[in-house]
């Protein structure tokens, strides 16, 4: 690809890695007066590399590898200053209370975090921005229409931290329209790419004409504008789907080197959420009570998988019973012991039993109230297909769209398209690495909500 793919945040976690690793040799450096001696390098690498790596997934969870810090860096100090206050937190408890793993002296480990500390700022805020800059954008040539190819072409001609700029955009027919001298005239010598929308472009026939162009293919790229749309807005351009797009990714069963371990998280998960439900219901119930009268529980009917219907239970989190209407439509609101629930997601708990039934998954598209999926479904073309897998408590959406504030869902059509091509884009791409990427961008949400208390 023209941009991004693995070789930002690859570069990445090589430079933290190295740096940490630094910062232990100049740790013993300082604290000794001399060079680290071998042995005294293998006695500190053991415990130090359990440490490594607990840092490194706490940088992802808190999406320190995500597009959001190599593009745009306005938040990238606060962001990096909470997330290594929380690894010195780790540190502090891993080498003070885990018995049989220790460092002595302790004054090693107060150096090493300061050392590490600096050392990681200074990777990240002044290094790595003068590596990874772009001395001249790339120029490229966008063929594709709709909503989609515009808000395409806005983003990246809006930022210039991305490494490209569309110098032009024609839709396939007004490409088709051009005279050959016009077109060799669109993409000159000096354009080094084109983002075609490709299955529109064969359908014209027009892929011949980009590969036959008098320049010839080997002076630019030809890449696919479904691809490009995806790798900058990780979901899938819904304008551009048709039945052929979910023969493709859709209509095959998951193979069971995937179901099978699938299965398996979602029963430990489950029996996990059941124990946390025991736990918390004597708690939640005298909150509710102290509040106000309602019932500890509501239940709801929800569409499952292939459009079936499924009752699911949850902690009351509003005053009266939702009925799936969006904020505005009716005068139900959400009460201040419902807020914190749904703030933690605990009203989501007692819902284990679906997921040790198979109803639901831990991950997967969030299923709606039945009433409001209906009318979804009438309102958005292919809404229905959202549930071919498995819905879940959490998904790709739930990670990656953002809300008005004070949101926790989807408030309006326009919303819900966009988590529509969330919802997509996992069913693409799903696997059992996408799942624990959002196993753990929900962890780092829930987390990060509760510190906000």
């Amino acid at each position: 690809m023209i941009y991004g793919g693995t070789r930002a945040p690859a570069l990445l976690l090589a430079g933290d890695l190295s740096v940490f690793a630094l910062s232990l040799w100049l740790t013993l450096f300082i604290r000794t007066g001399a060079l680290p001696t071998m042995d005294l390098l293998r006695d500190h690498a053991g415990p130090f590399s359990i440490l490594f790596l607990a840092w490194v997934l706490i940088f992802y969870m808190s999406g320190l590898y995500g597009k959001g810090t190599i593009l745009l860096k306005s938040h990238l100090p606060q962001a990096l200053l909470r997330t290594q206050v929380a690894n010195i937190i780790l540190a502090a408890l891993f080498f003070f209370l885990v018995p049989g793993v220790g460092i002595a002296p302790k004054t090693n480990l107060a150096i090493y975090l300061v050392v590490s500390l600096l050392l990681i700022f200074l990777w990240r805020l002044a290094v790595y921005p003068r590596i990874t800059v772009t001395p001249a954008r790339a120029r490229a040539v966008l063929i594709a229409s709709g909503e989609d190819a515009l808000m395409l072409a806005n983003e990246v001609n809006g930022n210039k931290r991305y490494p490209l700029e569309f110098v032009a955009v024609r839709s396939p027919e007004d490409f088709l329209a051009l005279s050959e001298a016009e077109r060799t005239a669109l993409i000159p010598d000096g354009v080094d790419a084109v983002v075609a929308d490709i299955t529109a472009c064969n359908a014209h026939g027009l892929l011949p004409v980009l590969y036959d162009l008098p320049h010839g293919v080997g002076n630019y790229e030809i890449v696919d504008f479904t691809d490009l749309y995806e790798e900058t807005f990780d979901r899938v351009p819904l304008s551009l789907l048709d039945q052929g797009w979910f023969l493709e990714h859709v209509a095959e069963k998951d193979p069971l080197w995937y179901t099978l371990p699938k299965r398996l998280i979602d029963l430990v998960g489950g029996v996990a959420m059941g124990l946390v439900t025991l736990i918390a219901v004597p708690f939640v119930w005298l909150a509710l009570r102290l509040e106000g009268p309602g019932p500890l529980l509501i239940r709801q009917d929800r569409i499952g998988q292939r459009g079936g219907t499924m009752r699911v239970y949850k902690f009351r989190s509003m005053s009266h019973v939702d009925s799936g209407a969006w904020k505005g439509e009716t005068e139900n609101k959400v009460t201040r012991v419902g807020g914190i629930l749904r703030q933690i997601s605990l009203d989501e708990f007692p819902q284990f039993w679906n997921i040790l039934t198979g109803d639901l998954s831990l991950i997967g598209p969030r299923n709606d109230i039945q009433g409001l999926g209906k009318r979804l479904e009438a309102e958005l073309p292919h809404y229905i297909m959202r549930y071919s897998v498995t819905p879940g408590i959490t998904g790709w959406a739930q990670i990656n769209q953002q809300y008005e504030q004070g949101n926790l869902s989807p408030q309006s059509v326009e919303e819900t398209k966009v988590r529509l091509a969330y919802d997509f884009y996992y069913l693409k791409h799903r696997s059992l690495g996408l799942d624990l990427v959002i196993a753990l961008k929900t962890i780092k949400r829930m987390f990060f909500r509760l510190s906000n208390w």
